[in-house]
């Protein structure tokens, strides 16, 4: 199948919908998928943590294999921000603490304030992104921490 037919599928299904004009604002997720996601952010950054760490003790640039868990890491983390923003547009902030928000996001944040600067020493620049990514491991795992206590309290 080609990717303009399943595009066009896509589509029609969205606008199908019993939920309405196929408006996303129509479509619920389950908190799970929440939950599911945290997890492969915390096995993406434990991957990228301790790759980078192994990088920037022996003394080595960053090379292809930490580029890619890089963005791997990345992406999780925007697929995770872009899950708790449609929850919190299903009203389920109230389930969750203000801290967890920040902890969710500031790994993202970190990883794009790396990419600000110019690096003229790629061994240094290693070294920053292993520290940077440390942060951001725990961080991630403070908020998924955080999350799950919350919300199974709660629930």
């Amino acid at each position: 199948m080609s990717a303009t037919a399943l595009l066009t599928a896509a589509v029609l299904l969205a606008a199908d919908s019993p939920l309405g004009d196929g408006a996303i604002d129509n479509y619920i997720i389950d908190s799970a998928v929440h939950v599911t996601n945290g997890v492969i952010v915390l096995l993406a950054m434990v991957a990228t943590t301790v790759y980078l760490i192994r990088l920037a003790l022996k003394g080595k640039p960053v090379d292809r294999l930490a580029r890619v868990l890089l963005a791997v890491a990345q992406i999780s983390l925007a697929i995770q921000a872009l899950l708790g923003i449609k929850l919190l547009d299903q009203g389920m902030g109230v389930v969750q603490l203000f801290i967890h928000y920040i902890g969710g996001l500031a790994p993202l944040g970190l990883f794009i304030a790396a990419g600000w600067f110019a690096w003229r020493d790629r061994v240094r620049h290693t070294r920053v992104l292993a520290v940077l990514a440390t942060v951001g491991l725990l961080s991630a795992g403070m908020a998924f921490t955080i999350g799950q206590e919350y919300a199974n309290r709660m629930g």
